[in-house]
């Protein structure tokens, strides 16, 4: 008779399955498996309050200081209304300072605060090292060559979402 619901068991004991073969022939499941595992990752091993997108975010004002929100947002490929939000919560835990742009009062600009320098350079010390671990199995002298194989592509998907159709 068949297997049993509980717990993805057949007659008791547990399986391991494979990804059925047309699920893992599809870019969309490979790179969601990526992201999982990053996310994972990150958690683990750099910081489980700090996001990624608000680490990028860091990262940004500390490049491009005084620049406004949505200029920064798209350096960092998050939309306005992400941005806004992950900028809220940097602000409210000290780490940026957002102000109005002398250009144009509704726009933001932000700033490292002391403390967000800090962190910045905590966490960049901590995301190193998972940069290393993600890429040890990659021969050395083609790590950087991965990374911006793997930038190309998402600049590539983002297009493919920007179309009306495909």
């Amino acid at each position: 008779m068949g297997g049993s619901a509980k717990g993805g068991s057949r007659a008791g004991r547990r399986v391991s399955l494979e990804a059925p073969a047309d699920l893992a022939a599809a870019p969309g499941y490979g790179a969601r498996r990526l992201y999982q595992a990053y996310l994972a990752a990150w958690n683990r091993h750099v910081d489980s309050v700090l996001t990624g997108p608000q680490f990028a975010v860091l990262s940004a004002v500390r490049a491009y200081p005084g620049f406004d929100q949505t200029a920064l947002a798209k350096a960092v490929a998050l939309d306005t209304s992400t941005m806004a939000d992950v900028c809220r919560r940097l602000e409210n835990r000290g780490l940026i300072v957002r102000g109005p742009a002398p250009h144009d009062a509704r726009a933001k600009v932000l700033t490292l605060t002391e403390d967000g320098l800090a962190a910045f350079r905590e966490v960049t010390r901590r995301t190193r090292k998972l940069d290393q671990a993600l890429l040890e199995g990659c021969p050395e002298e083609r790590r950087a060559e991965v990374a911006g194989m793997l930038n190309e592509l998402g600049a590539l998907w983002e297009a493919v979402a920007e179309r009306r159709e495909i």
